[in-house]
């Protein structure tokens, strides 16, 4: 009996990552907005009531595979993380090296980036089960600026008065143990690190930028420095 439910679910592990594959296809072709399970049951030969044992709407299918493009750059910021560490490089060459391996998964991965940094889907919510995964690649930014924090400090201009209050939600909500200076500067980086990462991929720095390992190394070491961190 025992070997029968393996069997059975390795079948169901294969045939919902064929699923989720065939999804990426569909994303990579037409874009997230026109994903349909019937269209993908059709290139993968099922009947389109069999796909619905696997996945019962389009936003489950949808769902999974952001959590998996979260999972999956999320994985890469951590190695990158944990190898510059192993080196015993300071946190800020931590800091461009996570920046850097965030860069060449988007770069590798243009349309799962594009799902989860792009355009929202016209008529999906993302539900809670998105959130952990999502929170990944920023938690491994966070760890290092708690390092920097807990020994050199960080480096960061006063906040003006009426952004405290923000900032200390901001700092409750992150991490308890960084100020809120830290906490405001840490979103306003993010935000642009995914700006960077958004005009190279989606072509606005065509004809202007022309070195881009370069300017982003650049860019992404300048960010390091608005977020506070040394350079040693």
């Amino acid at each position: 009996m025992s070997t029968v439910r393996g069997a059975r679910e390795r079948a169901r592990i294969e045939v919902t990552a064929a699923i989720k594959d065939e999804a990426r296809r569909a994303l990579a072709a037409e874009g997230a907005a026109k994903l349909s399970l019937r269209a993908v049951a059709r290139e993968l030969g099922m009947v389109s009531s069999a796909l619905y044992r696997y996945f019962p709407s389009r936003d489950e299918l949808l769902t999974a595979l952001i959590i998996d493009a979260y999972d999956s750059v999320g994985a890469v910021a951590e190695a990158a993380d944990a190898e510059a560490l192993a080196a015993g490089a300071p946190p800020r060459a931590r800091w461009l090296a996570v920046c850097t391996a965030i860069r060449g998964w988007a770069l590798a991965h243009p349309h799962e980036y594009a799902l989860i940094y792009g355009s929202p889907v016209p008529g999906y919510s993302a539900p809670l089960d998105t959130v952990g995964p999502a929170s990944r690649a920023a938690e491994t930014f966070i760890g290092i600026l708690r390092a920097a924090h807990a020994g050199r400090g960080l480096a960061l201009p006063p906040l003006p008065g009426n952004l405290r209050p923000e900032a200390r939600r901001m700092a409750a909500d992150f991490d308890e143990g960084l100020p809120p200076e830290v906490a405001a500067a840490l979103v306003a980086t993010w935000a642009q690190l995914f700006g960077l990462i958004s005009f190279e991929l989606f072509g606005q720095f065509e004809r202007v930028v022309e070195e881009r390992d370069a300017f982003f190394a650049y860019a992404a070491d300048r960010l390091g420095r608005e977020v506070g961190l040394p350079l040693v």
